[in-house]
This record gives C-alpha cells, sequence and structure tokens, in this order.
C-alpha cells in the first residue's frame, strides 16, 4: 500500500504542514504514542527542526493504563515509560500516531498527556487513517487516507522496529482483538 518513499514523503508534508499551521508562540512540541509513534514522532522532528531552525520539543508517552478497552481486550498492557522533558502547559502539543481507527487510543493518550500538564492546544498527526471512529476525533494531520473494512487489520512497519517502512492492508483473523 505504501513503501518507503511515500511515507518518506508524507511525513516530509505533515511536517509542512505542522509549520505552517503553527506560526505564533514558540515550537509545537511532539510527543509520539509507544510504539509507532514515538519513531515517527522522531522523524518528523528532524523535518521540523530543520525547517523552524531551532529544537522542537518531544516526548514519548505511554498509554497502556489509560485505555478504556483493557477488559475487553483481555490482555494485560505492555507499558513503556512515558517521558516528556518539557512542560505542555499552554503550548501547542502534537500527538503522533502511526493508524488512527476507532480514536481510542487518542483518548487515552490526551488524558495521559494531561497528567504532564494543560497545554494551549492539542492537535492530532497520523501516519494513516483507515476510519471507522467510535470517538469524535479528526487529525490534523493525515499521510494517507486508506478506507478499510472492519475485517482488515493495517500494519505499519518501521525500519527502527522491522527493517523496512511499508504498510500493508492484511485480513484480519477472526480471533484477533483491535
Amino acid at each position: 500500500m505504501l513503501r518507503e518513499r511515500e511515507m518518506s514523503s508524507a511525513l516530509v508534508r505533515i511536517a509542512h504542514e505542522i509549520a505552517e499551521r503553527n506560526t505564533e508562540g514558540p515550537a509545537p512540541a511532539l510527543v509520539g504514542i509507544h510504539r509507532r509513534g514515538v519513531f515517527l514522532a522522531r522523524r518528523l522532528r528532524e523535518t521540523l527542526n530543520a525547517l523552524l531552525e531551532e529544537a522542537v520539543p518531544y516526548g514519548e508517552l505511554d498509554i497502556g493504563l489509560y485505555r478504556d478497552d483493557l477488559a475487553v481486550r483481555g490482555l494485560a498492557p505492555v507499558v513503556y515509560a512515558s517521558s516528556i522533558e518539557f512542560d505542555p502547559t499552554g503550548r501547542t502539543v502534537v500527538i503522533v500516531d502511526d493508524v488512527l481507527y476507532t480514536g481510542r487510543t487518542v483518548r487515552a493518550a490526551i488524558d495521559a498527556l494531561f497528567d504532564f500538564g494543560r497545554p494551549g492546544r492539542v492537535q492530532l498527526a497520523v501516519l494513516v487513517d483507515r476510519g471507522h471512529r467510535e470517538l469524535p476525533i479528526r487529525p490534523d494531520y493525515v499521510g494517507k487516507n486508506i478506507p478499510t473494512a472492519r475485517s482488515e487489520h493495517v500494519a505499519v512497519a518501521l525500519a527502527e522496529l522491522d527493517r523496512a517502512d511499508e504498510v500493508l492492508i492484511r485480513r484480519r483473523s477472526p480471533l484477533s482483538h483491535a
């Protein structure tokens, strides 16, 4: 569906859009949602640092314990360390994730982010928006809209974790969750 070149172009475009929409006040901060959102946020930060000619604040957010579907999933959450070394209070914070589906991950990320402070504005950047929202959440920045069936799974592979950059759509096994 998406290969390395298309993914790279999408991230550069998103970085430009973030820079263009956030010209007032300090540079927007980026916060990646563990796991793949962290790596995408790091890539966006590199481009934004060059575009804005300043260091863009960056953080990593774990939402495992903020999810509202832990009982439904039936699995113990894998918990990563959250690390936000800047004060988000009053500033624009862009939450970064790989795929937007139901909106539940983003809702959990907003809850987790507010434990660190009260941002002036929260924006959302995603590599893939696949639709099927259960909550009224819409991304501000999208790499690619990929309409899918609920029976499909969008798999994002990143070189940092998977040795390659690509986005694939796979048929979901009947026994899998979210």
